[in-house]
């Protein structure tokens, strides 16, 4: 199981600038590779004879030209240009496997990071030792044990975080989910969440609440000359502001994430079309405000550390226009229709309540399914039915 702990870091101005210098060197290799795999493929293309781009060759050739046309690249450690070109490789094998777009140029402000290998960089307590810049402190301890895989170091607004990959079977840091049941998960751009237990979680709304402060800062960036002092300063205080609306977002989605995977072993959510929704000009800013993507994606893994399970309902599954009570369905239902009574019993039903008590019976139905049976001896009833088998996930987690 691999597992990503960010760190936050703490270095002096020089080690500061040591790591802009070691961005840009990643940057610019990571752009020049693109260039030459471009220029490479369409030479290819144009004759077979020659050798098709590969991140391997692109290395070799960059070893081979860099003393003599860029020295300022010895000036960093050797594994930002390298790791750059072979996350080019990555990302074009993503493309071609389909998972991915087309590998775009890097942008300086905006993809200011480098990787360093495991070999390169050593950790001691709450400091971590650079290859050509010395010990560097950190803000706290790596929280997991295991063979440390990598280093990525970045910067968000004008702070910077250390992301260490560990590749560990010790999961005992969370204790297992209490298994309260099941419970069902209805998102929600009113509210972010409405649980099958009747609790209602409101979202902070961060970028709605601060918007007219955005707006007053992007103006005043707008309004700066291009290259000044102030526009640095201007553009600073922004990129600030920005990191800090995404820094209340992810603090609201950890802790309602944390809270279902801990009090509950099995979650049914719905499989949003998130991409369709963002097309709705008028719920657009509201729905990239709650971060419905990042909820699901906390939720898996933290839920496998857990051993917990989560049961996705089908995109298409009428989980509002359903009946909770006697399971009739609606041939239609507004999105302006919070309450309805169903015409077949008369129940009265809140949308988001009998979304989520839909989204909890589909997570139970699932379970028992995938069981086949319920659990032996003469206990009483239970809620939700044992597993069988215990299940593992193994996967690429991510720990902020």
């Amino acid at each position: 199981m691999l597992i990503a702990h960010r760190i936050a870091l703490d270095p002096n101005n020089a080690q500061a600038s040591y790591f802009a210098r070691a961005c840009g060197v990643a940057r610019f290799a990571y752009n020049w590779a693109l260039a030459e795999w471009q220029r490479q493929y369409e030479a290819w293309k144009a004759d077979n004879s020659r050798p098709k781009p590969s991140q391997a060759a692109l290395r070799r050739q960059l070893n081979t030209i860099k003393r003599e046309q860029f020295p300022w690249m010895l000036e960093v450690t050797k594994c930002a240009p390298q790791m750059a070109i072979i996350q080019l490789g990555e990302a074009f094998k993503n493309f071609f496997a389909g998972r991915a777009k087309y590998p775009k140029f890097r942008k300086k402000g905006v993809h200011d990071r480098f990787t360093l290998t495991n070999d390169q960089f050593s950790i001691d307590g709450c400091r971590i030792r650079i290859p050509n810049l010395g010990w560097v402190r950190m803000r706290e301890s790596l929280r997991f044990r295991g063979k440390i895989m990598s280093a990525t170091i970045s910067r968000m607004a004008d702070r910077w975080f250390v992301s260490i990959a560990v590749d560990t079977q010790d999961d005992s840091h969370l204790p297992k989910a209490e298994n309260q049941g099941a419970v069902g998960v209805d998102l929600g751009v009113s509210a972010l969440a409405t649980l099958s237990t009747g609790e209602v979680i409101n979202g902070p709304k961060p970028h709605k609440a601060l918007l007219s402060r955005l707006q007053r800062l992007s103006r005043s960036l707008s309004r700066k000359q291009k290259g000044s002092a102030n526009r640095k300063k201007a553009k600073a205080k922004l990129a600030r502001l920005h990191a800090r609306i995404a820094n209340i977002r992810s603090d609201a989605l950890h802790k309602l994430t944390t809270s279902l995977t801990r009090r509950f072993h099995t979650i049914g959510i719905e499989d949003l079309n998130v991409r369709g929704m963002m097309k709705n000009r008028n719920l657009a800013r509201s729905i990239a405000d709650m971060g419905f993507f990042e909820f699901r994606r906390q939720l898996e893994y933290k839920a496998a550390m857990r051993g917990g399970q989560i049961k996705v309902a089908d995109r298409f599954y009428a989980s509002s226009k359903t009946c909770s009570a006697c399971g009739h369905k609606l041939a239609e239902l507004p999105l302006a229709v919070r309450e309805w009574a169903c015409p077949s019993c008369g129940a009265v039903h809140d949308r988001d309540l009998n979304a989520a008590i839909n989204l909890k019976s589909m997570a139970v139905s699932s379970t028992v399914s995938a069981c086949g049976e319920e659990g032996a001896g003469r206990a009483r009833k239970r809620a939700v039915k044992p597993a069988s088998v215990k299940q593992e996930a193994i996967g690429r987690l991510s720990q902020t």
